[in-house]
């Protein structure tokens, strides 16, 4: 058996960037993409400087989290360990991008699909390195075999004299380093000045870039930029798909308070909202991928270990049971309703909690890896579907106003509680800083004017004038839209500020 790796000298490096070129030309690399690349850190205070290289690419992990959260199998393990990737596969979804803790893969300009370091395994197939070991001057990249325990770099490495990148994810990467600088390894221990560096502009954003920052060891002085991989359409999904399910977790609720014959408000409008939303949702899906016309290949080529593929059949099923509902309340029949009531609330809660699922996949984001984001999107489904019957009521007469008013306020106080839970837990360094992007950094003002402003404290004092006034709708219909709106901004600071951690 053959499992392949890499050790890469960082003693031997010189940093001639041999190594980036020759992957460019072998694999026809577009501009603005790389590979594999060569990172430069400076540690020292004049006079007293020194410079450190080190190759950053795929680490072909024997644990490899991107080949789990790959919905089409695009990227899949070959016979001799390395990660390699199918083109023909690829939906362009991006989750691997934000699965890899190591930034290696990106999205490729030309054919909108995940591309990265596949060890040359066209060429280690014809018994060939790979080109930048064959091009590299001072022999400072290594092919090793981790299964033979003859080979001197096997021994090497046995021994406890390389080091790898990010060990906490456990994903077992098989690209060791020998004598780099321990802050060349973690991006978290460099500062990158806001000069763009001395030899290449960057988009990279480091929360806590300053010099003096607790934990910086290094300045960054090269490196490459990485683009952010999800943005407004995932956000937007996320409040979707928390208006779809909340709407039928309350009409549910209301069919077992008895409220199952109030037909317009419980058994026709609760299915047409969610399934207008689940619609909306769909088309964000969809329109998020870079390859948009393979979104099929979700059923016909599915990973059933990833969670894009466990969500798209959620919402499948979800789809076929709000318009389950949606006959049965055109029909009249409350014995039906009464039958749909606990699918429909457990799949709605299904529906809106999945994502937690999807993020705890991308282990490169340690943000998103908290245990109170499922609670927290239960949450907020519950505060949505409470929104959406409050601005029912304006054009709708609702059953129970004021119950619906006290699942939104309920709803409201809960989402409050788990945010200010998880802003006050401490977590990895990666967490610390994503927390600090988002509260104290570039999200700040979208976190506490849009997020906790406008999505919580403006409803909770508007639901709550509205039960003062014995139920009034206009109160409460505005806090319901004012809810949803913040829900956004709470959303799209958390989804970017999780991003906004450098992984290389």
């Amino acid at each position: 058996m053959t499992r392949l790796g890499f050790l890469l000298d960082s003693e031997s490096c010189i940093g001639c960037h041999a190594c980036t070129v020759a992957c460019k030309s072998e694999h026809d690399v577009p501009l603005g993409v790389n590979r594999t690349w060569v990172k430069y850190i400076e540690t020292g205070t004049f006079p007293d400087v020194s410079r450190h290289f080190s190759v950053m690419r795929c680490n072909h992990c024997d644990d490899a989290p991107c080949i789990s959260i790959c919905p089409t199998n695009a990227l899949f393990r070959a016979d001799n360990g390395v990660v390699d990737f199918d083109d023909g596969n690829c939906i362009g979804c991006k989750g691997c991008m934000n699965a890899c803790p190591y930034d290696a893969i990106y999205i490729n300009p030309v054919t909108n699909t995940a591309n990265k370091c596949n060890f040359c395994n066209h060429r280690i197939e014809q018994d060939l390195e790979p080109s930048c070991v064959v091009v590299c001057p001072t022999h400072a990249i290594k092919v090793v075999d981790l299964d033979d325990p003859a080979d001197e770099t096997t021994q090497l490495i046995a021994r406890g004299e390389t080091e790898v990148r990010a060990p906490e994810q456990n994903t077992l990467p098989k690209v060791h380093y020998r004598g780099a600088d321990a802050a060349s390894l973690d991006p978290l221990r460099t500062a990158i000045a806001d000069d763009g560096m001395i030899w290449a502009d960057t988009t990279v954003h480091h929360p806590t870039a300053e010099p003096d920052s607790p934990g910086v060891d290094a300045r960054t002085t090269y490196t490459t930029a990485h683009q952010m991989t999800w943005k407004a359409k995932v956000s937007s999904y996320l409040v979707t798909k928390a208006v779809a399910a909340g709407m039928m977790a309350v009409a549910a609720l209301l069919v077992l308070l008895g409220h199952g014959g109030e037909q317009a408000p419980v058994g026709v409008v609760p299915p047409l909202v969610a399934g207008a939303f689940l619609a909306a949702t769909g088309v964000l899906l969809v329109w998020d991928l870079r390859q948009p016309t393979r979104f099929y290949f979700l059923i016909t080529r599915a990973n059933p270990r990833s969670w894009l593929v466990k969500g798209a059949v959620v919402l499948g099923a979800f789809a076929a049971v709000c318009a389950a509902w949606f006959v049965a309340g055109v029909a009249g029949s409350v014995g039906a309703l009464q039958v749909l009531a606990a699918p429909a609330a457990l799949l709605a809660a299904a529906t809106a909690g999945y994502t937690a699922f999807l993020f705890a996949q991308c282990e490169g984001r340690d943000l998103w890896q908290s245990p109170l984001v499922l609670p927290t999107l239960l949450a907020q489904a519950i505060t949505a579907g409470g929104a959406g019957y409050a601005i029912l009521e304006l054009v709708v007469d609702g059953p129970d106003p004021a119950a619906v008013q006290w699942v939104l306020l309920a709803g409201l106080l809960a989402t409050a509680a788990l945010i200010a839970a998880e802003l006050l837990s401490r977590g990895t360094a990666s967490v610390e800083a994503a927390v600090v992007a988002m509260t104290r950094g570039r999200y700040a003002r979208q976190f506490w004017g849009g997020g906790v402003g406008l999505g919580l404290a403006a409803p909770i004092v508007l639901v709550s004038v509205g039960l003062a006034a014995d139920g009034g709708a206009l109160p409460a219909a505005m806090a319901g839209i004012s809810a949803l709106v913040g829900m956004w901004f709470y959303e799209d600071s958390f989804v970017r500020a999780g991003q906004s951690v450098p992984l290389s």
